[in-house]
């Protein structure tokens, strides 16, 4: 009877572990793709991070970096500890599942926290920053982006191109007499924004804050629908590493 209790805890010990290697091989992928996420929205999709008041959008973004990094080391030590039946290393694996289970639910709550807080955001600093920072020493980042925000999105100022009446740098004579700046034109050439009628500039268009708006939405639901996700896969990966501590544990007894 004994004899036969050993052999079925063996059997389970061993189905225990081929589940936790190929869940770490799965988890391994499941890593790559959150970095790959995380370094696509930094590399790619972080031309308007000047235009926003608060680093949130950014630090959603390094967090999956970090937790995807994090994920694929672990996977690695998960296969090790896995093959060698090593509880140290079991318990230092389920350590670091739980670590990478709380940042990426951080990163998935901050998301859909400035998911909601976003508009109001915008709505308060978005014209601020283009008529104040736009063509000002030290705003390079912030006169690009606006640039990039209107010529990519054809939309001219924050609410309308009538926002560019209170800009600072309209106002100078370094605008050589524009009313709007080159990048509201629908074709961007030299002096373009000293006529703003609407065959000429993005007028009857809108402004850019709506534009803005969604397009960061879009992505803020990416980075929390991918952080939130690969958290609950996790616990499939803890229940299956506490199924195996304590199946090796009962077989040294």
């Amino acid at each position: 009877m004994a004899e036969f209790n050993q052999t079925k805890t063996t059997c389970g010990t061993v189905s225990l572990k081929c589940l936790l290697f190929t869940y770490n091989c799965c988890f391994w992928l499941a890593g790559l793709a959150v970095m790959a996420v995380g370094i696509w929205t930094l590399a790619l999709k972080s031309d308007y991070i000047s235009l926003l008041a608060s680093g949130t959008y950014l630090a959603t973004a390094y967090i999956l970096v970090v937790a995807g990094t994090v994920v694929m080391v672990t996977g690695v030590l998960g296969c090790c500890a896995t093959f060698k039946e090593r509880r140290n290393l079991l318990r230092l694996y389920f350590i670091l599942l739980l670590i990478i289970f709380l940042l990426e639910i951080i990163a998935g709550i901050l998301a859909y926290a400035y998911y909601q807080q976003l508009n109001t955001e915008l709505k308060e600093n978005l014209k601020d920053t283009m008529t104040k920072r736009y063509h000002q020493p030290g705003h390079e980042a912030v006169t690009s982006a606006v640039d990039q925000l209107q010529q990519e999105f054809h939309c001219c100022g924050s609410n309308n191109s009538q926002d560019w009446r209170d800009s600072e740098w309209i106002r100078s004579q370094e605008a050589g007499g524009r009313v709007v700046p080159d990048s509201c034109c629908k074709t961007v050439v030299a002096l373009c924004g000293q006529r703003d009628h609407a065959s000429n500039i993005y007028k009857v268009e809108g402004g850019c804050i709506t534009k803005l708006e969604t397009f960061i939405q879009e992505h803020l639901r990416v980075i929390g629908a991918v952080g939130i996700g690969i958290a609950c896969v996790q616990v499939f990966g803890m229940i299956f590493t506490c199924c195996l501590y304590r199946s090796l544990k009962l077989e040294h007894y």
